[in-house]
């Protein structure tokens, strides 16, 4: 009994002793985030141009949706003769889709002339986008071509585990374009990716295998999506997937460290000339990219 008394004072002692420690974290400034992937299906018209801003806030809480002041995408193809590799001529003008939503689209109004949808007939690995928009008095630029993916050929589900015995293994088949540097991004969906190269596959078929982190059900239907990427683009995202470890996605809060293709280019004279600017404390963080997608769904079993 004298044990157990003992015991218990021992516990409420330490219960006691136990403090709140306060943990300071070094204030960063506030960036702004561009999530501008915009996924192409040439099965459709038109491009569905989405590009999403946000800024980010403090460690412990999500990032903020913002507004810009303006927003534009220049269109162009590669031209060598040109200053910057590429010569740009349509424009398409971006606003808000709906106020407060930090999500900006084409401008169009039906049975009017304003229609700045970009149409999906013509694009090609030769078609350059530049998109420049102006948020809180700074203006910022990327630069893109135009990324072509192959189809999934096959997609089934195997029996391998990789760590656990409830692992569930997603089988994929593609065939490599042949005879050209290949880079593709797989989009696994709750912000699971892959990025993949051709290095030893160069126009072959490939088969591999991929365990989504995530606890999948029977009967739930799973999306993957290929798309395609420059060099650029598949380090960018094989960087983020290192660090994010699908801790809400590459694209909701990318890490600091990695820096996209988003450029502050306020004060330039020249906007073809932007990628080495030096003023290192002054960038976005996020993505531009134009990529064709291919999607296949697979029911788990």
């Amino acid at each position: 009994m004298k044990k157990g008394l003992f015991l218990t004072v021992v516990l409420l002692i330490v219960l006691s002793c136990e403090d709140v420690i306060d943990v300071e974290t070094q204030p960063e400034p506030s960036r702004l985030v561009v999530n501008g992937l915009v996924r192409v299906d040439v099965t459709q018209e038109f491009v569905d141009v989405r590009i999403a801003v946000t800024e980010t806030s403090d460690f412990f809480n999500d990032n903020t949706i913002t507004q810009l002041e303006s927003a534009v995408i220049l269109l162009g193809r590669v031209n060598p003769d040109a200053l910057s590799g590429v010569e740009f001529g349509g424009t398409s003008v971006l606003e808000e889709s709906e106020p407060g939503s930090g999500v900006y689209i084409p401008s169009y109004i039906p049975g009017s002339d304003t229609d700045d949808r970009i149409r999906t007939a013509g694009l090609s690995a030769e078609t350059a986008f530049l998109l420049i928009i102006e948020h809180k008095g700074r203006r910022y630029a990327a630069q893109t071509l135009y990324a072509p993916a192959v189809p999934i050929d096959n997609i089934e589900q195997g029996d391998e585990t990789l760590f656990d015995e409830d692992d569930t293994e997603i089988k994929i088949t593609i065939t490599d374009i042949p005879d050209a540097e290949n880079y593709y991004v797989f989009d696994f969906g709750e912000g699971e990716f892959l990025a993949l190269d051709d290095q030893f596959i160069d126009g072959q078929e490939f088969e591999f295998s991929y365990f989504p982190e995530r606890d999948l059900e029977p009967g739930e239907e799973v999306e993957v999506s290929i798309l395609g990427a420059d060099q650029e683009f598949f380090n960018y995202i094989d960087l983020l997937v290192e660090q994010t470890e699908n801790d809400g996605g590459v694209f909701e809060t990318p890490a600091a460290t990695v820096r996209g293709n988003v450029f502050d280019i306020t004060g330039l004279d020249n906007i073809e000339i932007f990628d080495n600017v030096e003023r290192p404390n002054e960038f976005a963080l996020g993505y531009f990219a134009f990529v064709q997608e291919f999607t296949e769904t697979i029911t788990i079993e």
